[in-house]
């Protein structure tokens, strides 16, 4: 058995990793330290921790650790087994979203540019990332329209160019007519755009048309003019600032009771070419610097664009750590700055007056109907996270569930889930109901780390005071087999007769008074429900029938079923063809064509 006072008097006076476990041993945190004796006794000592650090304690049971050379080498693995085992008490880096870059492919011959949302690190380079997507749509577009590169996925060779040759904006390198060094060139020039450097670029291109001028070569001088032209036009979109530094990435921070969110902008050249934001949930007992440092470890992981400086309003405890770490990834020395005073300063302050804005922006619409609806409910405390639930049928078959979640006022699509109706048979929703509302609970309960998450705050249950007692019942059940407290208040989503939705209604039958823009919210959250378990509904039925009618003929298999319902789209419209329409399907011979007819009655 793991005794916690005994194995903190056996850890050693060097850097490396420690891990903690709860019961289960789930990894619940993980931390870096320079002295592990130190660091790790610190936690268990009688001495002021936050609430999330007293929470996380509490539900230690036991902790490894892992002895390392150096700080720096601490740092990676730490980085590593946060990205690996995301423990709960670790900042973490939400990946809701992801950015798209520009990526050249510059270990080829003849590179590419486009976008994409995936890094790899193969070697090419990667900008952005551009928190506007139609942005770097916008910038590709311009680079095609102005750059002779290819614009085909792979270059393979052709026995003549395409189209894009013989309109003048390819340079066919697929026939062989443009050097590696001549493609080259223009690579290099997009390259410097990209990067913000517009102002050397300009400058080469203008003694290009100079030169061109010169020879009397009028033609290539007037198409350098509008390519120079269109590069300042694209230059003067992007924000200049007064920070003489051409590489630097600014990092805001702002706080809510919900969540906090981080701001980046990204500064190039002496310009402000992008920025980007990410949200972070429960992190409203740490400190600024503690998130921000847990943000810079992350984001910078697997980042291709790390830049020579970062600026910040708080000096994070690893800086020395993190910025050698940085500087090997990069290969040139990286800083990360608290500006105190000037221009540097304002511009973080801008950083963090955007994340504010962002954060209200983000926030103002659900935080009212969370507020709203802790109010109207009479709850304890905001319902985070509130569970919805439709049963759909016909006459009692093809029976099923739809459930759908909504996290801090916002529906989350990706956590709607599905069910089968297992043990009831016949039509009686409320059964159906309290069956599904047993299975889900149980799912959290015997494996919370699995695919439903925490129990909800909330559960809605769309109908009236039946399917309330339902879910109700279930939820009783539950606790008396799990010996489990559960304290989950249950409501009704109540339709009119013309099946929109009417009001919330508590278990005594009443009906909430409510705000129209929580109206909305609602009935949103019950059309979405309802769309998810009827669409089930529909896709189990059709497979049947599909299943049932196209299955029994014999001579249709997999391969042939697939060019039918591919011809044709449906078995209703397989039901109304000809012999000769059926034989225009690829596999279908006249024999398997009467076959299908006299299956269906028509022949």
């Amino acid at each position: 058995m793991f005794n916690i006072e005994e194995e903190l008097k056996k850890l050693p006076d060097k850097p490396g990793v420690y891990v903690m476990r709860d019961k289960d041993d789930t990894i619940i945190y993980v931390g870096k330290a320079i002295s592990l004796k130190n660091r790790v006794r610190q936690y268990f000592r009688k001495n002021e921790r936050t609430p999330r650090i007293e929470k996380m304690v509490s539900l230690i049971d036991h902790f490894e650790y892992i002895v390392v050379d150096n700080e720096a080498e601490a740092l990676i693995l730490e980085c590593n087994l946060i990205k690996k085992n995301r423990p709960k008490f670790n900042v973490l880096l939400k990946d809701d979203k992801t950015y798209p870059y520009i990526k050249i492919d510059i270990t080829s011959d003849y590179p590419s540019v486009y976008i994409t949302r995936r890094i790899v690190k193969d070697g090419s380079k990667y900008f952005g990332p551009y928190a506007n997507p139609g942005a770097a749509k916008e910038m590709v577009n311009f680079i095609k329209e102005k750059y002779k590169i290819r614009q085909c996925k792979s270059l393979k060779k052709r026995t003549r160019p395409c189209l894009n040759y013989h309109i003048n904006k390819c340079l066919a390198p697929c026939m062989g007519t443009v050097s590696k060094e001549e493609y080259k060139k223009q690579i290099d020039e997009i390259i410097d755009l990209l990067e913000g450097k517009t102002d050397k670029l300009v400058k080469e291109l203008e003694k290009e048309m100079k030169e061109a001028s010169q020879k009397l070569d009028f033609e290539k001088a007037a198409y350098i003019r509008d390519k120079i032209q269109a590069i300042q036009r694209v230059s003067e979109k992007q924000k200049v600032s007064n920070i003489s530094e051409n590489n630097i990435d600014v990092i805001g921070i702002a706080k809510s009771e919900i969540q906090v969110c981080i701001e980046i902008f990204f500064v190039r050249g002496s310009k402000m070419i992008g920025r980007e934001h990410y949200f972070y949930q429960d992190l409203k007992d740490m400190e600024d610097k503690e998130i921000l440092e847990g943000f810079v470890k992350q984001y910078y992981l697997d980042n291709p664009n790390i830049p020579n400086k970062i600026m910040m309003r708080e000096e994070i405890d690893d800086k020395i750590a993190v910025e050698q770490w940085l500087s090997t990834l990069l290969g040139k020395k990286v800083e990360i700055k608290t500006p105190k005073k000037g221009e540097k300063l304002r511009f973080v302050e801008m950083a963090e007056l955007n994340s504010k804005v962002t954060l209200e922006n983000r926030e103002k619409d659900k935080s009212e109907i969370l507020v709203e609806l802790k109010q109207v409910l009479k709850l304890n405390k905001l319902p985070r996270k509130i569970e919805t639930y439709d049963i759909s049928n016909i006459s009692g078959e093809y029976m099923v569930a739809g459930m759908c979640v909504m996290q801090d006022g916002a529906i989350k699509k990706n956590l709607s889930r599905r069910f089968k109706i297992k043990t009831v048979f016949g039509q009686d929703d409320p059964r159906c109901m309290e069956e599904v509302i047993t299975r889900r609970l149980k799912h959290s309960i015997e494996n919370p780390k699995g695919g439903f998450g925490e129990l909800p705050d909330v559960i809605f249950a769309d109908g009236g005071i039946t399917q309330i007692r339902a879910v109700q019942n279930a939820i009783k059940k539950v606790q008396e087999e799990t010996k489990t407290k559960l304290e989950i208040p249950v409501f009704g989503m109540v339709k009119n007769d013309k099946h929109q939705t009417r009001a919330l209604m508590d278990d005594k039958r009443q009906e909430l008074e409510i705000s129209q823009n929580l109206m909305n919210a609602i009935t949103k959250f019950q059309d979405t429900v309802h769309e998810t378990a009827i669409t089930y509904h529909r896709k189990l039925r059709d497979k049947d029938i599909t299943k049932s009618q196209l299955d029994e003929i014999t001579g249709i298999g997999e391969a042939k079923k697939r060019e039918l319902l591919k011809h044709f789209g449906s078995v209703e419209k397989i039901k109304q063809a000809s012999i000769e329409e059926l034989m225009k399907v690829k596999g279908i011979s006249q024999g398997i064509a009467e076959k299908i007819l006299l299956q269906f009655g028509n022949f």
